[in-house]
């Protein structure tokens, strides 16, 4: 009996026994066998990867992306939100789940008695405040009030009437020049056929201005006078730009020819009219009259001084001017 009831403890004793977690051993996974060909490429796979700098492009559309997905799942559905010490709070104030706010009649928060959606974000581009936005739509807006009660009412009639005038004006101003033009090339004897820049060439290659303004027809004369002072401030930039280390005016006693030559003191000297930076009152009355006005008198001048038609593009032989259909513009439609 004793014998059979010791086999027996020691048939039990295995399984009395703890098990011993300390000294339990467990097996390592064996690792995949990689070649040195798949362990240079997957390297070298995951160098790439690391030095891939990504555009601005990619890291919003990426921010954009994680955003929205955040905002798509909600904080209840994660495991780890049980844990978190503001859902316990909530809960502890009687949030069981569902829409936050007020609920309805019936206690219940289904329905429009809660807020079931995530309040939605408005990203900031800049670095202003929160409420810069809402000042500058004001200042807008009283900027745009400000100027409106400031504007001037502009009735549609009298805009078209001021630009159909300021457009006539332009046009008469374009004829009264080329007027004058004929006109000074008629007093000086020249032919009209000739080009018009071989006569202006011809009256820059003079040496000097003899003539003073005051003698020339005033219809014109105002042309001559804005010709002469261009060229006085186009030869005195170029004197200026050419000047040499002693002024022209200087006289060496010991230079010669040759030396005057090379220093550039034979050439003429340009000399303006006498009385170019003088006033010219008849000028001035002058050019105080309507554009339309000095074109008559210009016209005038034309047919009785040279027998010439300015619309006609002709010169008369006699001051009858037979074919000559008028003065004005309108005659010779």
């Amino acid at each position: 009996m004793a014998s059979s009831h010791q086999d027996a403890g020691a048939g039990n004793a295995p399984e009395d026994e703890e098990d011993d977690y300390m000294n339990m051993s467990f097996a390592e996974p064996t690792p995949a066998k990689e070649s040195s060909i798949q362990r240079a490429q997957r390297l070298k796979k995951e160098s790439r990867a690391r030095g891939v700098i990504k555009s601005n492009t990619q890291l919003a559309e990426e921010e954009a992306a994680n955003r929205e997905r955040a905002l798509a799942t909600s904080m209840l559905d994660d495991p780890r939100s049980r844990k978190s010490k503001g859902l316990a709070m909530m809960a502890k104030m009687g949030f069981k789940g569902g829409a936050l706010g007020k609920k309805t009649e019936d206690g219940g928060d289904g329905g429009g008695g809660g807020r079931t959606e995530p309040i939605q974000i408005s990203m900031k581009e800049d670095r202003g405040g929160i409420g810069m936005d809402n000042e500058k739509k004001r200042r807008l807006r009283e900027a745009f009030e400000e100027r409106e009660a400031k504007a001037v009412k502009v009735d549609p009639g009298e805009y078209r009437d001021r630009v159909r005038k300021e457009r006539e004006e332009a046009r008469l101003e374009k004829q009264l020049h080329a007027a004058q033009r004929t006109a000074e090339r008629m007093d000086e004897g020249a032919d009209l056929d000739s080009p018009k820049k071989e006569f202006e060439a011809a009256l820059n290659a003079e040496a000097t201005s003899t003539r003073p303004l005051k003698s020339i027809p005033v219809l014109y004369r105002g042309l001559i006078r804005h010709r002469e002072e261009q060229e006085r401030d186009r030869r005195m930039r170029h004197d200026l730009e050419q000047s040499l280390s002693r002024l022209p005016a200087y006289d060496d006693s010991n230079e010669d020819e040759d030396d005057k030559r090379a220093l550039g003191k034979d050439r003429t000297v340009y000399a303006t009219a006498d009385d170019l930076d003088e006033e010219d009152e008849e000028l001035d009355a002058f050019n105080a009259l309507d554009v339309g006005a000095r074109l008559t008198q210009l016209l005038a001048y034309l047919r009785k001084q040279h027998k010439y038609c300015f619309w006609c593009k002709m010169a008369y032989p006699d001051d009858e001017m037979d074919g000559c259909p008028g003065l004005a513009e309108e005659d010779h439609d």
